[in-house]
């Protein structure tokens, strides 16, 4: 069993301009707000976002025998960025940050925690 708090602890050390670490995996959601930083969304609506996410990944998966598996997706909005990193079988994890980061450094990074701790 993933240890899904400490996942999102190591997430959330990698870089101060990480705002939110979360791991959503069978139905459940895992996750870290930074201290002093405040959600955009409730709760209830990360949570959707997420099952819709989920979906999206389901379709991506879809055409990984022509383009290859997919590793991360990347959403830029006007406050955030929004990083979605599959783990596990079907499960998600989702960073946000703010927009003065290097996103490919950050998935890097979060990649190797994710394997790390998928290997465990």
């Amino acid at each position: 069993m993933m240890n899904y708090d400490k996942i999102c602890d190591e997430i959330l050390d990698l870089n101060q301009n990480i705002r939110y670490a979360a791991v959503y995996d069978y139905g459940e959601l895992h996750d870290k707000v930074r201290p002093g930083v405040k959600s955009h969304l409730s709760r209830e609506e990360t949570e959707t976002s997420l099952s819709q996410a989920i979906y999206r990944w389901s379709t991506r998966k879809k055409t990984a025998d022509k383009i290859g598996t997919p590793i991360f997706a990347l959403a830029k909005y006007e406050k955030i960025y929004r990083i979605t990193i599959p783990i596990g079988g079907a499960g998600l994890i989702l960073i946000t940050t703010e927009l003065d980061v290097d996103v490919n450094q950050i998935v890097d990074k979060v990649l190797e925690i994710r394997d790390v701790h998928s290997n465990n």
